[in-house]
């Protein structure tokens, strides 16, 4: 049996069904590609932080108030170490026609033994320079060599540097630079505070600490705020995988249905040969099973690919290098992809390989029953009456296209909600302790990957549509043939069988849009995001006419093509 599954379905691979096969293969890679982009950016969260740590010696906690606090802070007991208290101050720093605040740290000219800043560009401290943390001066534009002013004071750039003993900007401002000791007491300021590292005997237990002392940070305080983008970035892949898997699954069954529809005569053919319906489903189950593989093999690669664009840490912090998928990501994936694919094939090619063989060599498989309740739509015009009946007899479909379509429109308002979210967020981030027009990347990756995870939807949804209309086209073959025998135009029948579409893609476009919402407002609770800035109102309503519009267009060529088929062509076909 197994051999003779094999033989069926690599013969059917070969043979003239690569169409829909390769939309299959899109729609299951979409969510291979997601799922592992999900997983290799959470495999890499905390990795740019530790790497960070490790090289500059990185503290367990950071406490800050006068001096005599800090001297019986470091005789505490779990401590272990400290290093020298440094002075911190605020001031307003300006480069070229930016002006902006900034932290000052006063830091002894040798490197410190703990909280020992890595220098990426240039060197370290001198008497009368100054050395920029990277991101802040990413965001300036400086590099070694440019000048800038401090409190009126004019200094040169010495060099860049990483540290972990402070959260890097923009996910905390305002931006970090150091001076000397020296330098940094001449400074005009008149609030000043000490800052002093610590090393714990259980660094683990540093939160423990921080709270049983006031001014204390934890290193794991400051890891969570410098890697949110990046857990961020995980939450929003891997709740999109969610959707895209349920959109996958969708194609597949619309894909067996179509296919069903189309080769009813091959399984009747099959049946007489001997095949059970068991064997008749197995051979269409093996068929996207082998796809579902292929699109596995696809979607770890492209994911591997654009691991790179997601998952590149926050600037202040070292790079790993290209996360890269491991045995468990690549079974993951896999698992994923066979459970979708299998889910959504076993039912309707169950269902269509147990119709009578008789049946099945005479007439295309799942024949529409009547239902005499339409009869109250027969007043309509003939193109709606048709569109009503083809909704109403091929329940299980049109709640199908519902859902897919449903799922679609919901995700594009939760990524509009998400836009406005970030755009009221960045608005907020323009004060003076962020760099005016150097744009946050925290917020800029968050809608990037919204925007792709939406169009990656949008894609499988208009899979989703053509493969409706086309199996409702292939479904409709005969009647739609009988209907333009008694006259019909061939533009009756297409209105007819676009307007099956346009119902239920009506009741999705005005389901999503709470739906759509009730998402966002999910994502913003899991996330810890603040208040939802809303979206307009024109927004959500002109969501109805794009979808119906969106649709209409998307399902007219497959539908057009099988109602111009001559009548005769169209009564013969098996």
């Amino acid at each position: 049996m197994g051999t003779a599954i094999l033989r069926l379905t690599l013969s059917d691979l070969r043979r003239g069904r690569a169409r829909t096969l390769l939309l299959l293969l899109i729609a299951i890679s979409a969510t291979t590609t997601t799922l592992t982009l999900g997983l290799l950016v959470r495999d890499a969260t905390d990795r740019p932080w530790e790497r960070t740590r490790a090289a500059t010696a990185g503290p367990d906690a950071v406490a800050t108030g006068d001096a005599r606090a800090l001297a019986a802070l470091a005789k505490a007991p779990g401590v272990t170490g400290s290093a020298r208290p440094y002075l911190a101050l605020n001031g307003t720093l300006r480069v070229r026609d930016v002006a902006v605040n900034a932290v000052v740290h006063g830091r002894d000219v040798p490197p410190a033994r703990l909280d020992r800043p890595l220098v990426t560009d240039g060197r370290w401290l001198r008497p009368g320079t100054v050395v920029v943390e990277r991101a802040f001066a990413e965001a300036l534009r400086v590099r070694p060599g440019d000048r800038v002013t401090i409190v009126g004071r004019d200094f040169p750039v010495a060099g860049i540097a990483v540290t972990t003993g402070r959260v890097p900007y923009p996910s905390a401002g305002p931006g970090l630079v150091w001076l000397t000791r020296a330098d940094a007491a001449r400074l005009p300021v008149a609030e000043r505070k000490l800052t002093m590292p610590l090393r714990l005997a259980d660094p683990s237990a540093a939160p423990a600490f921080a709270a049983r002392h006031q001014g204390v940070r934890p290193w794991q305080d400051m890891a969570a705020y410098a890697t949110a983008e990046l857990r961020r970035a995980d939450q929003v892949l891997l709740g999109g995988t969610w959707a895209l898997a349920i959109l996958a699954a969708m194609s597949v069954s619309l894909i067996v249905a179509g296919r069903l529809a189309e080769q009813g005569r091959r399984v009747g053919l099959l049946k007489v040969a001997g095949a059970t319906p068991m064997l008749v489903a197995a051979i269409l189950l093996a068929e996207h099973l082998a796809v579902a593989v292929m699109a596995t093999v696809a979607g770890v690669l492209a994911g591997w690919a654009a691991a790179p664009l997601v998952s590149a840490p926050n600037a202040g912090l070292l790079s790993t290098g290209t996360p890269s998928p491991t045995p468990g990501t690549m079974l993951a994936v896999l698992a994923v992809a066979l459970t979708v694919t299998a889910a959504a094939t076993a039912v309707p090619a169950l269902r269509g390989a147990r119709i009578s063989t008789v049946r099945a060599l005479v007439e295309p498989v799942r024949a529409p029953g009547r239902r005499s309740r339409l009869a109250a739509f027969s007043g309509l015009p003939l193109p709606l009456l048709l569109g009503a009946r083809i909704a109403a007899r091929r329940p299980h479909r049109t709640i199908v296209a519902l859902s897919s379509m449903a799922v679609t429109v919901a995700m594009v308002v939760a990524a509009m909600a998400m836009r406005r979210d970030v755009d009221r967020k960045d608005a907020v981030l323009l004060g003076p302790d962020f760099v005016p027009g150097a744009g946050n990347p925290v917020t800029e990756r968050l809608t990037q990957i919204a925007l792709v995870l939406a169009l990656a939807m949008v894609l499988l949804a208009a899979v989703n549509a053509v493969l409706t209309a086309w199996t409702t086209s292939l479904d409709s073959l005969r009647t739609a043939a009988l209907t333009r025998a008694l006259g019909a135009t061939p533009r009756q029948i297409t209105s007819g069988l676009v307007s099956a579409q346009l119902l239920p893609a009506a009741v999705a476009a005005l389901g999503g849009i709470p739906l759509g919402l009730a998402v966002h407002a999910g994502a913003r609770a899991v996330g810890g995001f603040p208040g939802s800035a809303g979206v307009p109102a024109l927004w959500l309503v002109a969501t109805v006419p794009a979808t119906l519009a969106v649709v209409a267009l998307l399902t007219a060529v497959p539908i057009r093509y099988g109602a111009t088929r001559p009548v005769t062509d169209a009564l013969r076909a098996r």
